[in-house]
C-alpha cells in the first residue's frame, strides 16, 4: 500500500466491506482478495481489522469510518516505527485477560483494555477479540477517551502501566467534573 494516500486506499477497502456486509456475506476471510490482504498486511492489518468494526457499525455502534481510522493509523504507526514492519510472532491467548469487572483504583474494565491496547497495537489479537468491543466502547465513553488516544497512551507508557494508570485516572476525573456541570 502506497503510504502516501493510503487513507484513501484504507477507505475503499471499508466501503468495499460494507457493500459486503451489507450483500449479507459474513465471512471476513472471504472479503478480500491476496492483493487487498498483502496491502494491509503492509499496515499491519488483517481481515478481521476490518472486518469487526464494520459489523459493529452497520449494527448500529459508535463507531464509524474516522474512528477506524484513527485506530488503524495508530496501529500502522506502531507496525512501521517499532516493529518495522515486521508482524509479531505471538498471538494473545484471550483467556489470560482480565476478568471484564476487574477494576483498578475504582475504573472497571482498566485491567482489561490495557493488555488488549497492547495487542491491537502489536497486532497479536486473536480473531475472536475486538478492541473496541462494546465493553471497550462503555469505558472509552465513561472515561471520556477515544479508542485511538488509548492506543496512543499505551504506546506511550506500554513499559510503565502504572503510569497508563495515572493517565486514565486523570482523564476519568476531567470526564466525571464535566459531567456534573
Amino acid at each position: 500500500m502506497e503510504h502516501y494516500n493510503y487513507s484513501t486506499r484504507i477507505k475503499a477497502i471499508w466501503n468495499d466491506a460494507v457493500a459486503q456486509y451489507q450483500a449479507g456475506n459474513r465471512t471476513p476471510d472471504s472479503y478480500f482478495d491476496q492483493t487487498t490482504l498483502a496491502e494491509i498486511a503492509s499496515i499491519g492489518l488483517n481481515a478481521m481489522d476490518v472486518y469487526d468494526p464494520v459489523e459493529d457499525h452497520l449494527s448500529g455502534a459508535e463507531i464509524d469510518f474516522e474512528t477506524f481510522l484513527m485506530i488503524s493509523a495508530a496501529r500502522r504507526d506502531y507496525f512501521l516505527n517499532v516493529q518495522k514492519g515486521q508482524p509479531s510472532a505471538h498471538t494473545l491467548d484471550r483467556t489470560t485477560l482480565p476478568p471484564k469487572d476487574l477494576e483498578v483504583r475504582g475504573i472497571t474494565w482498566l485491567p482489561r483494555i490495557m493488555p488488549k491496547a497492547l495487542a491491537k497495537l502489536r497486532g497479536e489479537l486473536p480473531p475472536e477479540t475486538m478492541y473496541g468491543c462494546g465493553g471497550d466502547r462503555r469505558f472509552f465513553k465513561a472515561n471520556n477517551i477515544h479508542p485511538a488516544e488509548f492506543l496512543r497512551a499505551a504506546w506511550a507508557h506500554e513499559d510503565e502501566p502504572e503510569k497508563l494508570i495515572d493517565w486514565v485516572e486523570t482523564r476519568r476525573a476531567t470526564a466525571m467534573v464535566k459531567t456534573a456541570s
